[in-house]
């Protein structure tokens, strides 16, 4: 039998009448199933990123027990199965050098096991992508469910969101929060279990999953550990029988349509940048690609409507009381395609909610809360293939500027020299970060808000224009252009860049240029030597496989063909 063949027949064990149906049936029932629940169909297998190491995922425990009733409450068999978690302050170099792993982790996992169908649970940053590209590639039906938000945090009597932890970083490296100050912190950051609250990366995605038809409607923004999000676990368990009775595969759902309602969503949000890279490795695991064009058509089109941390001033669950994303969906019908399918199985047209006035939180087309372009798509001899700039976290003033370059080659390099007091830095100067790319990092560590130097903190300056090949947290803010492709470790613009070089960013014209004679970069080049490659394991595997940030860093062999 073919390989291809065996994990078919992985989905038939449980009914198999001969001695590997047997084998399998009897183990579960020695694992405590009783023999009437195993001729049930489907077999719907629960995907859990709960880990120890991962606080962000920490109530998924509870929820696949409500996954479980939801399931058996459908006349489906659920079977709970772990694969690795990625908690975004536990790993290094990155969460995303082990994006891949996950989703590798969860395709095969889906393929070998003997499940008809899966619910992906998921939260902190990198898992739901990762569980979409995996499922997408599996191609056997499949729903996500978010960890969801966690609660508040309170400092100084105001409640704090994580995007408060940065400007008291900036404040403890000049100086002025003490060690009284930096200890409470500590203890007031986190709250209880559940991801970033605010518009980081871990609520995009769970937007995106929801957009994608991924999740069920309403599902992004409840809050984790609350009676709301119980009851959507059950009702994905059993949306996900009926999605599997119905034969719904991702491929069904993730269409070129519902990728650029993601990122049109993405863009209504404010969302984070690290969701391009997601929706371009989901797109390529089912032979798709969103080019730059289309993303900046998409983005110049779409307003900014959700007032919401970190790049608004409301939080979380006011988004959630004006309606959510199916709200979102509603206002953004005269731009979207809603004929494409919503987690319960109908078009969004359907699923959208269709109120035409503002609630605060949430505007409408006519008077949204910003312009469009929250998220601009550069390109220019710096980024020939592409960088971002989240133009509403950044300061206006320096979204038309030139400065000159002050670079640093790696995070250990920046770390040692950013605060030095002779560092020929001022607030015209354009911070430079490389080598912290997909192959350089490795795994593109969130580096990329380089710090504000402590001399110029101590001047009243919070913000610079930094560039860099790296990625930055969701939850940040400032001028920071990201992602610039090719990365300086496969020879890129930007590994020929020297301190003093002019570079000009126009976020209105889209563009990060560096002002250096093509002769000179063509000198420069000749005496350039790519970093050398590790020998062995898993980052031998990365950094040979990995594709850069226009494409999505998924590894090349794990794409499909388009």
């Amino acid at each position: 039998m073919s390989q291809d063949g065996i994990r078919r027949a992985a989905g038939e064990l449980l009914a198999d009448p001969g001695q590997d149906g047997l084998i399998t049936r009897g183990f579960l029932r020695g694992a405590g199933l009783p023999a009437a629940s195993l001729g049930r169909r489907p077999v719907i297998g629960i995907a859990n990123t709960w880990s120890e190491l991962n606080p962000c995922n920490a109530g998924l425990r509870e929820l696949a027990g409500h996954v479980k009733a939801g399931v058996r409450a459908a006349g489906g068999l659920p079977l709970e199965f772990p694969t690795i978690s990625l908690g975004e302050a536990f790993v290094r170099p990155s969460t995303m050098y082990l994006r891949n792993l996950l989703a590798m982790d969860t395709e095969e996992m889906i393929l070998a096991s003997p499940v008809d169908g899966v619910v992906l649970l998921g939260g902190c940053d990198k898992t739901l992508p990762a569980q979409l590209m995996g499922a997408a590639s599996a191609g056997k039906p499949a729903l996500c469910l978010p960890a969801g938000p966690r609660p508040l945090s309170e400092w100084d009597g105001r409640p704090m969101t994580i995007d408060g932890l940065w400007p008291l970083l900036d404040e403890r490296r000049a100086g002025r929060l003490d060690d009284d100050g930096w200890h409470r912190l500590e203890g007031c950051l986190s709250r209880g279990a559940g991801t970033c609250n605010v518009m980081g990366t871990a609520t995009t995605m769970a937007v995106v999953a929801e957009v994608l038809g991924m999740a069920l409607p309403g599902s992004a923004l409840a809050p984790a550990s609350s009676p709301a999000r119980a009851a959507l676990a059950e009702e994905t368990g059993r949306a996900a029988v009926a999605r599997t009775r119905a034969a719904v595969t991702p491929a069904q759902a993730i269409t070129r349509v519902s990728l650029g309602n993601a990122f049109r969503v993405v863009c209504a949000v404010g969302g984070s940048t690290n969701a391009l890279l997601h929706l371009q490795a989901i797109a390529g695991r089912l032979g798709a690609r969103l080019d730059l064009a289309e993303l900046r058509r998409i983005s110049d089109g779409t307003p900014l409507l959700a007032d919401v941390k970190p790049t608004g001033s409301r939080f979380l669950h006011e988004l959630e009381s004006a309606g959510g994303v199916p709200a979102l969906m509603g206002r953004l019908a005269p731009l979207a395609d809603l004929d494409t399918l919503a987690g319960d199985g109908r078009p969004w047209k359907e699923a959208a909610v269709t109120a035409t006035t503002g609630t605060g939180c949430l505007a409408t087309l006519d008077r949204p809360h910003a312009p469009p372009g929250t998220l601009r798509l550069l390109s220019g001899s710096l980024a020939p293939h592409g960088a971002v700039l989240k133009r509403s976290g950044a300061d206006p003033a320096l979204c038309r500027h030139r400065g000159r370059a002050v670079v640093f080659d790696g995070v250990d390099d920046l770390r040692a020299r950013i605060d030095d007091p002779d560092l020929p830095v001022d607030e015209t100067s354009v911070l430079v970060l490389r080598y912290a790319g997909p192959v350089g990092g490795p795994g593109m560590p969130e580096v990329g808000r380089l710090p504000v130097p402590a001399r110029l903190l101590r001047r009243g300056v919070t913000d610079l224009v930094r560039v860099s090949d790296a990625r930055m947290s969701g939850t940040a803010t400032g001028t920071v252009v990201l992602h610039a492709a090719p990365e300086a470790a496969a020879g890129g613009p930007l590994a020929l860049v020297r301190d003093g070089d002019w570079i000009e960013l126009d976020a209105e014209e889209s563009r990060i240029d560096l002002l250096v004679d093509p002769a000179e970069l063509l000198r420069r080049r000749e005496s350039w030597m790519p970093p050398r490659s590790p020998v062995r394991g898993y980052e031998r595997l990365y950094r040979e496989q990995v594709t850069q940030a226009d494409e999505g860093c998924d590894f090349a062999f794990l794409r499909a063909a388009g």
